[in-house]
C-alpha cells in the first residue's frame, strides 16, 4: 500500500511523533537547545535536499537515526548566518 501526501505540511504532521522522540532522546543527550524546527530543517536542506519518491519508512528511519554532532554543526551554522547587530541607545545607561 503505496502512502501520499498532498502537500510537505502533511508529512511533517504525519512524522511529527518520529520527530518529537528523537527530540527527546537528543534533549535527554544534553542538546535541550534543539527543536523540532531544527531536526526537519535539517532533514529537508540537507538529507532530503534531493530526494525524490522517498518511503515513510525510509522518513521515519532518517528521524530516528539523525547524528547529533551533525545536527548541532547544522544549528550552530545556522546561528552563524544570522545577521547580528550592536544596538546604541542614546539613553541607555550602562
Amino acid at each position: 500500500m503505496e502512502i501520499t501526501f498532498s502537500s510537505v505540511e502533511e508529512l511533517y504532521k504525519r512524522v511529527k511523533p518520529a520527530l518529537y522522540a528523537k527530540l527527546m532522546e537528543l534533549h535527554r543527550l544534553g542538546y535541550g537547545y534543539l527543536h523540532d524546527a531544527d531536526l526537519w530543517n535539517y532533514l529537508v536542506e540537507i538529507k532530503w535536499f534531493r530526494g525524490r519518491d522517498l518511503m515513510l519508512s525510509d522518513i521515519v528511519d532518517d528521524i530516528m537515526h539523525i547524528d547529533e554532532k551533525e545536527i548541532e554543526k547544522y544549528v550552530q551554522d545556522k546561528v552563524a548566518q544570522v545577521r547580528r547587530k550592536k544596538y546604541f541607545d542614546r539613553e541607555q545607561r550602562i
